[in-house]
């Protein structure tokens, strides 16, 4: 795959992988979708972070998401609660 990602472009191109075209941005990939309680959160679904949508990060089951915490840095899991959670959509 691609040398480094940010957090959308991470998402863009995992779904592409699976054929699915999502916008580029953050912010446009919140609506990409329909909007979901994170009580029911799947994994595949996205989690946007921040009221401006600034972040967003892929769940994976067991309250963990996969993410570029920003660009260059290595794509890791953490916490899905790691900052706030402003929504989440499932596309």
């Amino acid at each position: 795959g691609p040398s480094g990602f940010d957090c959308s472009g991470l998402m863009q191109w995992s779904y592409a992988q699976a054929g699915v075209h999502l916008p580029r941005t953050s912010q446009e990939q919140r609506f990409a979708g329909r909007r979901i309680p994170l009580s029911q959160a799947r994994p595949g679904d996205l989690v946007v972070y921040r009221s401006d949508a600034g972040h967003v990060g892929m769940y994976v089951g067991h309250g963990k998401v996969i993410h570029a915490p920003y660009p260059g840095a290595p794509v890791r899991y953490d916490p899905v609660n790691m900052m706030p959670v402003a929504s989440v959509t499932r596309v």
